[in-house]
C-alpha cells in the first residue's frame, strides 16, 4: 500500500508526533500529479437556498490508493461541514465504495454520528443526507452578509466567553466604559444562572449612557438568524431548558428593551474586529479561549452564512491525535488552539496542576509563569506557535485569505507574544508563496475588542416620521 510521511521543517517542541493536515494534503496532492487524478466535487447545501462547493482531484481509483483517498475526502469533508455547513451533502465523482463507506461513517451507527446529527436536526432542521450523483458541474451560491460596523447612537456590546463575560458602552463612536465579570456558565444547570450574568452585564454598561438604542453581543456557539442552536456556554443545561428558556431569549431581550438586538459567533465579531483594526477584507479572526472560535470577512468585506466553527475542524492527520470531547473525533482545533491545548502540554513541558483545578486557573498559572521566563511555559507557547503556524497554512488551503488576527486568553502577555512569533516563522520557512500576514493587536483590544465590536452589530431602527 502506498503511504505519505509528514516531516515539519519544524516541530513541535512538546508534541513531535503532530502531523499537520496541510503538508499531508500536499503530499496527497503531489501523489494525484505524478499518477494521474479524477475530479471530486463536494457540495454543501444549507436550506435558506445557498450552496458552497469545493472541487479537487482524487487518486486513481485502485484498492491499493484507496486508504490514503478515505483519508483525504473524509478529513476534507469534515473540515468542510464545520467551516461552512449543511445537511445535504453532494459528491460529484465518487466512486461506489468511497460513497458507500462516507454514507455509513455519517450514519447513526458511524464515527461521524453526531456530526451527522448536530449538522442536520440541531443545526439546520433537516435530516442529514449525503449522496453521490456522476461527476458535474453545480453552481455556487453564497450569501453575502452585511452586519456591523455601526456607532451612531447609544450602543451596549456584551462578550460571553467560558471564564468571563465582557461588556462595552459605546456612545456615537466613543467607547465610555469597558468591564470584564467572571462567570462559570460551561456547567450550570439552571438557566436563570445565565440570562441574570447577561441582563448584568447589559445593565452594567446602561448605567455609562444616557439611552440605550442598541444591544449587541458576541458569544461561543452556533447562531442563526441571531438564534442560539447550538453553544457551548449551555453546555450544562437539558435540551428541553435549552429551547425552552435559552433559544428565545435575545427575541425576548428585543422586546423588553425596545432597540434592535443582534447577536452573533464571537469568531464573526473576531473577524470583523481583525477587519476594522487592520483595514482590510479577506480577514480570517481566530480566538484561542476557552474553545477556539473563528470568524470570516470576504474578499469583499462582508460576513457569510458559513458556520466557521474551526474548534470541531481537522488541523492534525496522525491516527492518535487527542480526541475532541463532544464528537469523539480525533485531531480538530479544538485541541490545539485554546486553553485546552495549553492543560493538555503542560505535563510534557514538565508542569503538573491538581486534578480538580479549571483548565481557566490552568492558563493562568503558566501565563505567570511565562511572565517569569519559565523555560517550561515558553515551551508551551512555542509548541502552540507551530500550531498556529501549519494550522493558517492549512486554513489558507480552505479561505482567500490576506491577513489573519489571533485573539482571545491564550494570546494575552509575553506567551501570546511568542506564539504568534513562531507561527510566523512556520509561515516564512514553510510556506514562503502564501501572501498572508498574521497580527495580534494589543492587550486592551484582545482584552476588550470583541464587546466593543459587538456594539456595532445591530443598525438602528429609523423612524418612518
Amino acid at each position: 500500500m502506498t503511504r505519505i510521511t509528514v516531516t515539519p521543517s519544524i516541530t513541535a517542541e512538546l508534541d513531535p508526533g503532530f502531523c499537520p493536515a496541510v503538508l499531508w494534503n500536499r503530499e496527497y496532492r503531489k501523489l494525484v500529479r505524478e499518477l494521474g487524478g479524477r475530479p471530486l466535487l463536494i457540495a454543501l447545501e444549507r436550506p435558506n437556498g445557498t450552496r458552497s462547493v469545493r472541487r479537487t482531484e482524487l487518486l486513481p481509483d485502485r484498492p491499493e490508493f484507496f486508504p490514503l483517498t478515505w483519508k483525504f475526502v473524509e478529513r476534507q469533508l469534515k473540515f468542510l461541514l464545520w467551516m461552512k455547513g449543511g445537511f445535504r451533502i453532494t459528491l460529484a465523482g465518487a466512486d461506489d465504495r468511497l460513497l458507500s463507506e462516507l454514507q455509513h461513517c455519517y450514519s447513526p451507527e458511524g464515527e461521524r454520528c453526531s456530526d451527522a446529527e448536530i449538522m442536520g436536526p440541531l443545526i439546520y432542521g433537516h435530516e442529514f443526507e449525503l449522496r453521490g450523483e456522476p461527476a458535474s458541474e453545480l453552481p455556487e451560491v453564497e450569501l453575502q452578509l452585511r452586519l456591523g460596523g455601526h456607532d451612531d447612537g447609544g450602543r451596549i456590546g456584551f462578550d460571553l466567553g467560558g471564564s468571563d463575560r465582557k461588556c462595552a458602552a459605546v456612545l456615537d463612536g466613543r467607547v465610555v466604559h469597558t468591564e470584564e465579570v467572571p462567570w462559570d456558565p460551561y456547567f450550570q444547570s439552571d438557566p436563570q444562572y445565565h440570562l441574570a450574568g447577561i441582563r448584568d452585564s447589559i445593565a452594567r454598561a446602561a448605567a455609562h449612557l444616557p439611552r440605550v438604542d442598541a444591544i449587541g453581543g458576541s458569544a461561543a456557539g452556533i447562531y442563526v438568524d441571531g438564534v442560539p442552536r447550538l453553544a457551548s456556554l449551555f453546555r450544562g443545561l437539558s435540551p428541553a431548558d435549552f429551547h425552552r428558556v435559552v433559544v428565545p431569549f435575545f427575541r425576548q431581550l428585543e422586546a423588553e428593551y425596545g432597540v434592535p438586538v443582534a447577536v452573533a459567533n464571537d469568531g464573526e465579531v473576531t473577524a470583523l474586529a481583525g477587519a476594522r483594526a487592520l483595514n482590510s477584507a479577506a480577514v480570517l479572526g481566530i480566538s484561542l479561549g476557552t474553545s477556539e472560535a473563528a470568524g470570516y470577512v470576504s474578499e469583499s468585506g462582508t460576513l457569510t452564512d458559513w458556520l466557521n466553527e474551526l474548534a470541531f475542524a481537522p488541523v492534525d492527520y496522525r491516527d492518535d491525535a487527542p480526541r475532541d470531547e463532544w464528537s469523539g473525533d480525533r485531531g480538530c482545533g479544538v485541541q490545539y488552539f485554546s486553553q485546552q491545548a495549553v492543560a493538555r502540554l503542560a505535563p510534557a513541558a514538565g508542569l503538573t496542576f491538581p486534578d480538580d483545578l479549571p483548565l481557566p486557573r490552568r492558563l493562568e498559572e503558566v501565563q505567570k509563569l511565562m511572565a517569569a521566563a519559565d523555560p517550561r511555559a515558553a515551551a508551551i507557547y512555542r509548541t502552540l506557535g507551530v500550531y498556529l503556524g501549519y494550522g493558517v497554512a492549512h486554513y489558507a488551503d480552505f479561505y482567500p485569505l490576506r491577513k489573519l488576527l489571533a485573539l482571545g486568553r491564550v494570546t494575552s502577555g509575553p506567551g501570546g507574544e511568542l506564539l504568534v512569533e513562531v507561527a510566523r516563522q512556520v509561515l516564512a520557512r514553510e510556506f514562503p508563496e502564501l501572501e498572508l500576514t498574521l497580527h495580534l493587536p494589543d492587550e486592551e483590544f484582545k482584552r476588550h475588542g470583541q464587546a466593543v465590536v459587538a456594539a456595532g452589530l445591530p443598525e438602528l431602527r429609523r423612524s418612518s416620521c
